[in-house]
């Protein structure tokens, strides 16, 4: 017989996928019952259709079954579908899919098993799949996702999957005007499954490690999938941990941050409710997403507690491991305006490491111009806290990472120097750009451009200039835009000054961006995206 057939019992035999002309071969092998387990168009063109092989099928007096089951992990209920077709269907029964692997877990989870575990087992080592995708996409979240669509716009047989093990897609940088009473926390998340491509194929797992060399992705329950190529965009991790006992007491005790969903709201509560204290606002070291949104936290609350006639009696500090307010100079003096405004005390060189809420102590470790340390304490009220963050560990510990533990990758390119079918990009990528969505926003192009042309070997035909954005709320109504590239290089989309707050970039931060993010970014719609050509 010109396909492989695996025989498991009496009854039941498992394949690849099968064409209509092998139909005739298999009756002829006695067969009496086919089973589709593949779902249509999953491989493309060359993948004839349910209905095409239902019809030979029958007309060579088979039964044919369709029961679709997608890649990822195989739900209970497709168990018991393919249990009672096994009773149902007369037998002998041919079950076959892209390679055979998932109507072998389908065979494996109808079976008894001496425990738990062995049933398991079994399922896992069935849903090993090889080179099963053209692009393996690691990580849901606006650089997945946009680069997915933009990839589907230009090559719409793709086949690409998604490694993504949240059910929620949230929009990140609202989150400071949900902190700052600007913006609800609901309309910063939407289901996963609304914002998946609906080409893609998701994955609803997570992570676990690379072997690159074998073109592999490890996930946590013990599969394997495999790409001819690789996009790892997984985010950065917040690290709260790194902060003694800051997890015991995040969302109470005066404790909050705005880097989290469910957090942002209790900030807006705790400004709301402080009249007079101490407030601190904290930077940890450097690589962090959004490096303005530390500061943004303590200028909105701030400019409540000025508009409610409270700011005199609370006393403001801002302590930022970093020797300076910001990173690109000429921001800084516009900036500096509202920390005098607000009489906020700026504390450099100042990390925090330990905090008591019981007591409401935090703990920093302060290093002098010498670079002696020490560890002073301070009493507080309120204290937004932002986390250390770091590349997730199942990439910091793999072959395509840097020292510090982001995707190596050519920062103009970014492509992987080791492996040429490995791109990155977004937070987790090792380019040394402002972590943020705009960043993604233009990398996307880059890498969508440029892996088309390496699956093709050609030259790689777009760089990217480093560009970043970071809206920076200085009050409720005005933003100061910045916008920079590689080197802190001013890189302004209007004709404007960067450097003065705008009512115009407050409009942008809290209507426009959140719909173009929404309806363009997250479907291939790359307006405002489109960096220069190599030349």
């Amino acid at each position: 017989m010109s396909i492989e057939i695996t025989r498991l019992n009496e009854k039941i035999s498992v394949t690849g996928q099968i064409s209509v002309d092998d139909l005739a071969e298999i009756a002829a092998s006695g067969f009496k019952s086919i089973i589709c387990n593949r779902p249509d168009f999953e491989g493309g063109e060359y993948q004839p259709t349910s209905e095409q092989l239902e019809k030979e099928a029958n007309n060579l007096g088979m039964t044919f079954a369709y029961l679709p089951v997608r890649l990822g992990a195989i739900s209970e209920d497709r168990g018991e579908k393919f249990s009672n077709l096994m009773a149902e269907l007369p037998g002998p029964v041919l079950a076959f899919c892209g390679s055979g692997r998932r109507a072998t877990a389908l065979y494996a989870m109808t079976q008894p098993a001496a425990n738990a575990e062995e049933i398991h087992h079994s399922t896992v080592d069935a849903c090993n799949w090889g080179n099963a995708f053209d692009v393996v996409v690691v990580g849901g979240g606006s650089a997945g996702i946009g680069v997915t669509a933009s990839l589907l716009k230009r090559r719409p047989a793709l086949r690409i999957a998604i490694i993504e093990p949240s059910d929620k897609h949230y929009y990140q940088p609202a989150w400071t005007l949900v902190g700052g009473g600007a913006y609800t926390a609901d309309d910063t998340v939407r289901r996963m499954s609304e914002v998946m491509p609906e080409s893609a194929e998701w994955i609803h797992a997570t992570a676990a490690g690379f072997d690159p060399d074998n073109n592999l992705v490890r996930l946590e329950d013990g599969r394997k999938i495999g790409y001819l190529q690789l996009i790892v965009c997984p985010g950065i991790r917040l690290a709260w941990e790194k902060i003694e006992g800051l997890e015991d007491t995040l969302g109470r005790n005066g404790v909050t941050s705005n880097y989290r969903f469910d957090l942002a709201p209790y900030t807006w509560s705790l400004t709301q409710a402080l009249k007079k204290g101490k407030a601190l606002f904290t930077q940890p070291p450097m690589p962090i997403k959004c490096a303005g949104a530390p500061q943004k936290a303590m200028y909105l609350s701030c400019d409540y507690w000025q508009q409610t006639d409270c700011l005199d009696g609370i006393e403001v500090e801002f302590d930022t491991a970093g020797a300076v307010l910001f990173g690109v100079a000429d921001f800084v003096p516009s900036l500096m305006k509202y920390v005098e405004r607000y009489n906020a005390k700026l504390n450099f060189n100042s990390n925090l490491i330990k905090v008591d809420g019981s007591s409401r102590t935090a703990y920093f470790e302060i290093k002098d111009a010498d670079g002696n340390v020490r560890i002073e304490e301070k009493q507080f009220d309120m204290l937004h806290v932002t986390p250390p963050q770091m590349a997730p560990d199942f990439l910091r510990n793999s072959p395509l990472a840097d020292a510090a533990g982001f995707c190596k990758v050519n920062e103009k390119t970014l492509q992987n120097p080791d492996y040429k079918n490995v791109f990155s990009l977004g937070d987790a990528c090792s380019s040394p750009n402002a972590k943020t969505a705009a960043a993604a926003r233009k990398q996307i192009v880059v890498v969508a451009e440029n892996l088309l042309a390496d699956k093709e070997d050609k030259e790689l035909p777009l760089v990217y200039d480093g560009y970043g954005a970071c809206p920076l709320t200085v009050e409720n109504g005005k933003v100061v835009l910045a916008e920079f590239g590689f080197g802190g290089k001013l890189m302004p989309t209007f004709p404007l000054k960067p450097s003065v707050p705008r009512k115009l970039y407050w409009f942008f931060k809290t209507t426009v961006l959140p719909w173009l993010y929404w309806n363009g970014m997250l479907k291939g719609k790359e307006w405002l995206a489109h960096p220069r050509k190599k030349r």
